[in-house]
């Protein structure tokens, strides 16, 4: 048995900065049989376990774990199947350091427990040996649902009301499933193949998938809960609208949304070229705006991508930087450059109209604006210039209005995104509900799958029970 208070917690193993840096390789290489079950043996097995409370999706936590030091990896999995339909996406990209891992009452006086690496673990484990048990599918209601969006929110509402018993087609504007996570987030910290076979389980189940269709265009909202039949609609399209700096020059070619050149890298494969040739601004002195976790992704992807040198460039410090510490600290390793508390003021470009640089201002932090965080000042005459042939504006997202514009009896908030019961997600329209990035604005893949798990139980109550 391990000794809780003496074996550390284990680390996890990655490829080496210099190595990784050029290739589109996974950077965590994952736990082996043996790390995972001396990791497990750390848990104090809590008859309270505060970590399940820091999980918006109220796993099981002790429980996949305690399956995980028995060496029952495939009993993990089911404990982990029983509220989330995502275990190796979740294991991979979820913030746990800020939700379950912050409330084990092990991190008081020593690290907590690797959480989201054994979840990962008992997800890759299954995957590997195609163990991944189906569970008994109950009786059909003969009710259909249909669910707009294929990332973490919309396939959270399938997963749970195809176990219902209900009748599930995801509409999918893309030519792929799996929304932001196979767009946004690179291969090297999510394999497309992880995110393929999270959506191939939930087809095995019966949910059907009809891709390359635009709620908004091709269907509206209200032509599925009538000419489509569907007895209620689950929206999850994310917010996918892009924001600009508003400075000058920001129309000169190389300089991109992150939205487009995540998806040019990822969705369309612009990493794999030759066996892609999706056109994408290679650059080899890139400047990446923002320090999100979107802003990491999109310097990491540019450094892979044949990049020389590739700089972060925020407004404020590095204590207010919102990627995920990980990330950063990746980012650091690979060789990306940190241009902190600095401003841009303009874009410059050449005779053919391509980006070769940018006018920038020094800053310094004062009050506090709206968001909490102190609020970045320019500095009178610190005017300096950066070169760069590639830019990429990271700086966060708005909402889509292709959807929203079409159905005009759903209530919106000021910034366009809809509005909803927030225990819920019922919206002002009958038979339909929201979740994810559309409600609250960009945000996590695991309060996504929360706010999808809330609604698919009000969804389930108004099939059953009415309004």
């Amino acid at each position: 048995m391990a000794n809780t208070e003496k074996t550390p917690r284990q680390p996890m193993p990655e490829q080496d900065p210099k190595v990784r840096s050029r290739n589109f390789d996974e950077v965590p290489l994952g736990f082996d049989e043996k790390t995972a079950v001396l990791e497990a043996g750390r848990c104090l097995q809590c008859k309270k376990p505060s970590c399940v409370e820091g999980c918006p999706v109220e796993i099981d936590i002790p429980g996949f774990i305690s399956r995980i030091k028995e060496g029952d990896f495939g009993g993990a999995l089911s404990v982990l199947g029983e509220k989330t339909a995502l275990p190796a996406v979740c294991g991979r990209v979820c913030p746990q350091e800020d939700q379950c891992e912050l409330k084990c009452i092990l991190g008081k006086k020593d690290k907590p427990v690797a959480i989201g690496s054994l979840e990962r673990f008992a997800a890759d484990w299954n995957l590997a040996r195609q163990t991944r048990p189906l569970p008994k599918l109950p009786p059909k209601t003969g009710r259909k649902v249909a669910v707009v969006g294929s990332g973490p929110s919309g396939v959270t509402v399938a997963g749970d009301l195809i176990l219902k018993g209900h009748q599930v087609t995801i509409f999918e504007a893309f030519h792929a499933a799996g929304g932001v996570l196979v767009y946004g987030i690179p291969e090297f910290r999510l394999p497309k193949k992880i995110v393929q076979a999270e959506m191939d389980h939930l087809a095995k189940l019966g949910v059907e998938f009809r891709l390359n269709t635009v709620i908004g265009q091709t269907l509206t909202v209200d032509e599925l809960l009538t000419e489509e039949g569907f007895d209620a609609v689950y929206i999850g399209v994310g917010a996918g609208l892009p924001r600009f700096l508003n400075v000058g020059g920001e129309n000169l070619i190389g300089i991109y949304s992150a939205n487009e050149y995540l998806t040019r890298s990822n969705l369309m494969k612009a990493y794999r070229f030759p066996e892609y040739d999706t056109p994408v601004v290679k650059g080899r002195n890139v400047a990446v705006f923002g320090a999100g976790n979107v802003a990491m992704d999109s310097a990491r992807t540019a450094l892979r991508m044949g990049a020389e040198k590739v700089r972060i460039v925020y407004r404020r410090s590095r204590d207010e930087m919102p990627a995920r510490a990980e990330e950063i600290h990746h980012g650091e390793e690979e060789g990306i450059e940190f241009y902190l508390l600095t401003m841009p003021v303009e874009f410059t470009g050449d005779e053919n109209g391509r980006v070769r640089g940018m006018v920038c201002l020094q800053c310094q932090l004062g009050e506090p604006d709206e968001s909490g965080r102190c609020r970045p000042e320019s500095i009178e005459n610190s005017e300096f210039t950066l070169e760069a042939d590639l830019v990429v504006i990271a700086v966060g997202s708005g909402a889509n209005p292709v959807l929203t514009r079409t159905t005009p009896d759903l209530g919106l908030n000021k910034w366009g995104y809809i509005k909803t019961d927030p225990k819920t997600g019922k919206t002002s329209k009958k038979g339909v509900w929201a979740g994810g990035d559309i409600v609250t604005g960009a945000a996590t893949v695991i309060l996504a799958m929360g706010a999808g798990r809330q609604a698919a139980n009000s969804i389930h109550d108004y099939l059953t029970w009415g309004w």
